[in-house]
């Protein structure tokens, strides 16, 4: 009953696009020298997610189900639009780059902080502490 609750559903897509939004931004500061590479980014979290608004409508239970193949629900590493190159065609700023892995690790301590503070109300709902 308690174990698809939108709001733990949610804390978990945010904690599960920050680890991937993370990977890309190491990624990027590793390839920081490298001639060519342009840095790459996720969509947004925002974007991303989408409230089980439809709970009540059909769902696919498994891969060619219904209507084909469902979404995609993988993080797309994306090119950085606002990435500018080096003559060296190198669009990594180590600076740029610090400042998306302190975003990203705000997004994952608030993720964390929503799921115990769920978890915290649920657990005093029902006489536990």
């Amino acid at each position: 009953m308690f174990e698809n609750l939108e709001i733990f559903r949610m804390a978990h897509a945010m904690a599960s696009h920050a680890g991937a939004r993370q990977a890309i931004v190491s990624q990027n500061m590793a390839n920081a020298d490298t001639p060519g590479y342009s840095a790459r980014d996720i969509t947004p979290f925002a974007s991303f997610y989408e409230p089980q608004a439809a709970a009540l409508l059909p769902r696919a239970t498994r891969e060619g189900h219904m209507i084909g193949r469902g979404p995609d629900r993988g993080f797309d590493a994306i090119d950085d639009p606002t990435a500018t190159a080096d003559p060296n065609g190198n669009s990594v700023s180590l600076e740029t780059e610090m400042l998306k892995s302190v975003d990203v690790k705000r997004q994952h301590d608030r993720a964390l902080a929503i799921y115990k503070s769920s978890l915290t109300v649920l657990r005093t709902a029902i006489g536990r502490r």
